[in-house]
C-alpha cells in the first residue's frame, strides 16, 4: 500500500466503519418494518424511492460546493454526521413515517458526503495510482458490508438481541468512523478561490459521452434484489439467500483492489469495457441458467465485473475532470447513474412479468454492449 496516502487509508477505514454500521440495519429494515412495525411493500417502496432520489439530486449539489467553496472535508464530516447519529434512531422508532424520516436524513447525510469525498480522494492521489486508491476504497467499503450482516447474526442468534437495541449497536462503528475522519483525513486545500466553469470542464464532449455510456449501462442494470428472485426460484433456499450475498461482496472485496492496479496501468477504458463485456455474458447467464451451481458461478462472476468497474468508473471521473471541477464531475457523475437507476428496475419487473425472466436479463446484456461500443469507440482516454 505504498502509493496509498494517509488521506486515502483514513476514507477506506471510515467507509468500512459506517458501511458495517449501514448493514446492520438495512438487510434487516424489511423484516423490521413488516414484523414489528406492520408496514407493507408500498411503504418499502416509497421509503426507498424518497431516499435514494434525494440523495442522488444532493450528490451533485454537494460536489459542485465543493468546487465552489474549494473545501472538501467540512462537507465530508456533516454527511457522514448526519448519517452516524441519525441512522441508529430507527431502534426507537415507532411508526413508519418515523423510519420514512430518519432514512431520509441518512440519504441526505450520504448525498452530502459521496462527491466531495471522491474529489479528495482524487486531491490525495497521483494520477498514477487513481485506480489503486479507488480500488481500495471500494474494497474497504464492500468488506464493511461483510462484517455488518455477520454482526448481526451474531448478536441475534448468539445473544437473542431484538432488532431495537441491534440497530442502536451501529452507534458504535459509527462513532468510530467519525473519529479517524476527524483526526486521521486532512482537507487539501486549493489553489485560491475558483469558480467552476461549466465548460469545456467536466461537461466537456468527451465527459458527456462517458456519462451517455454510463446511462445506458445502469438503465439495464436492475437492482440485485432481481438476482436473488433469480436464485430463489432456480431452487435456492431462502434460507441460503444471505450467504450467497456475503459471497457476493467477499469477491468484490478480494477483486476491487487488482481492477484498480490493472487500470493504473493498462488504461481504464480497456478495464471498464472488459468489466461491461463480462457483465453482459453474466446477464445472458442468468437468463438462461436452471442450476444452482450456475447461480453461485454467476454470482461470482458477479463480483469479479464490480471489482473491473467500480472503483475504476471514478478513477476515470477524475482523470477526466480538472482539479477545480472534480467535485461538479463526480456530482454529475452520481446524478446521473443515481437517476438512471430509478427506471431501470421498473423497466426490468415489467420486462420479468410480461415477457419472462429471460428476455429481461437480455434486455440488460443488450444495452451493456451498447454502453461498452460507445465508450471504446468514442470516449478518450485521458491521462489525469
Amino acid at each position: 500500500m505504498r502509493k496509498l496516502s494517509k488521506n486515502v487509508i483514513s476514507l477506506g477505514f471510515v467507509s468500512f466503519l459506517n458501511d458495517a454500521a449501514s448493514e446492520i440495519i438495512y438487510p434487516l429494515l424489511p423484516a423490521f418494518l413488516s414484523s414489528v412495525l406492520g408496514a407493507g411493500a408500498l411503504v418499502l417502496g416509497v421509503i426507498e424511492g424518497i431516499a435514494e432520489t434525494t440523495a442522488s439530486i444532493l450528490k451533485f449539489l454537494s460536489g459542485y460546493l465543493s468546487d465552489r467553496i474549494r473545501k472538501r472535508k467540512g462537507l465530508v464530516v456533516a454527511g457522514y454526521s448526519l448519517a452516524v447519529f441519525g441512522r441508529p434512531l430507527i431502534g426507537i422508532a415507532t411508526s413508519w413515517i418515523h423510519v420514512l424520516l430518519i432514512r431520509f436524513l441518512d440519504r441526505v447525510g450520504k448525498g452530502i458526503r459521496t462527491s466531495p469525498r471522491d474529489a479528495l480522494i482524487a486531491d490525495s492521489t497521483p494520477p498514477h495510482a487513481r485506480g489503486l486508491a479507488y480500488g481500495f476504497h471500494r474494497a474497504m467499503d464492500h468488506l464493511g458490508a461483510v462484517a455488518g450482516p455477520l454482526f448481526a447474526v451474531w448478536m441475534i442468534a448468539g445473544f437473542g438481541m431484538d432488532l431495537r437495541h441491534l440497530f442502536l449497536t451501529a452507534f458504535i462503528p459509527g462513532i468510530l468512523a467519525l473519529l479517524i475522519l476527524f483526526f486521521f483525513v486532512e482537507e487539501k486545500k486549493g489553489e485560491g478561490p475558483v469558480r467552476p466553469s461549466w465548460k469545456p470542464g467536466p461537461v466537456s464532449p468527451n465527459f458527456k459521452l462517458y456519462l451517455l455510456s454510463l446511462i445506458l449501462f445502469t438503465l439495464g442494470n436492475s437492482s440485485d434484489a432481481f438476482l436473488l428472485l433469480k436464485a430463489q426460484n432456480t431452487g435456492i433456499r431462502i434460507a441460503f439467500l444471505p450467504l450467497i450475498w456475503v459471497f457476493l461482496h467477499v469477491v468484490k472485496v478480494i477483486t476491487s483492489i487488482p481492477g484498480g492496479v490493472i487500470s493504473d496501468r493498462i488504461g481504464r477504458r480497456k478495464v471498464m469495457v472488459a468489466g461491461s463485456l463480462v457483465y453482459a455474458l453474466i446477464y445472458l447467464g442468468f437468463g438462461l441458467s436452471d442450476r444452482e451451481w450456475h447461480i453461485w458461478l454467476l454470482f461470482a462472476l458477479y463480483g469479479i465485473y464490480f471489482g473491473l468497474t467500480e472503483g475504476v468508473e471514478k478513477a476515470f471521473v477524475a482523470d477526466l475532470a480538472a482539479k477545480e471541477e472534480r467535485g461538479t464531475a463526480f456530482g454529475l457523475y452520481h446524478l446521473c447513474v443515481g437517476l438512471s437507476a430509478l427506471p431501470a428496475s421498473v423497466v426490468f419487473g415489467y420486462i420479468w412479468q410480461q415477457f419472462g425472466e429471460l428476455y429481461a436479463f437480455l434486455f440488460g446484456a443488450v444495452l451493456s454492449f451498447i454502453a461498452s461500443f460507445i465508450l471504446l469507440a468514442f470516449v478518450k482516454e485521458v491521462n489525469g
